[in-house]
């Protein structure tokens, strides 16, 4: 069974989207439209998103009317998307409508994945509805030279320092990338 990762970039002030739930800052950083290696893990053979996260990248690259930019960055691993609500689905996209507590959804996710990591993707909430489950494995976090004014928070939970302990510190393009293990 492999393990399951919340990944991803923040700014230095802690939001992971900003005012418009948009990552547009992001991209603008050097290196972050196509991030460096070591900045993705290569490990999973499952992405789970919040629909928040999903509708965005369906509008960003204009998905919808371009279903091949899907796998540019899912690839053909299947992505549960946690909803409430009907949400279209690009063509070839093998994706996953979840409703309710990450708890009962888990066995689906975790049988998809195999023996390989299940990554969440986004957002910080579901990340932390997978900790408070008990299921989060690992936070890896690339902090990105920007500072933003508000937006979706980094990770909406207090975690005390005794269940995180940070494996790795490394500067990798322009992102400082932290890796913390959750006990």
């Amino acid at each position: 069974m492999g393990r399951i990762l919340f990944d991803t970039a923040t700014s230095i002030n802690g939001w992971i989207a900003d005012e418009q739930n948009s990552l547009a800052w992001l991209f603008a950083v050097e290196g972050g439209e196509h991030p460096d290696d070591g900045l993705f893990p290569t490990t999973a053979t499952v992405m789970v998103e919040g629909s928040t996260t999903y509708e965005w990248v369906l509008a960003e690259s204009d998905i919808l009317a371009h279903p091949e930019k899907w796998t540019e960055f899912h690839g053909d691993r299947p992505t549960f998307v946690f909803t409430t609500r009907d949400l279209p689905v690009p063509d070839g996209a093998d994706i996953r409508f979840v409703r309710g507590p990450v708890a009962d959804a888990l066995p689906a996710i975790r049988e998809a994945a195999g023996d390989g990591d299940i990554w969440v993707v986004g957002g910080g909430d579901l990340a932390g509805q997978f900790l408070d489950a008990g299921a989060l494995d690992e936070i890896a976090i690339s902090v990105a030279p920007v500072a933003l004014m508000g937006g979706a928070p980094l990770f909406p939970r207090r975690v005390e320092s005794d269940r995180l302990r940070l494996e790795t510190a490394e500067k990798v393009g322009q992102f400082a990338r932290l890796v913390y293990t959750v006990s």
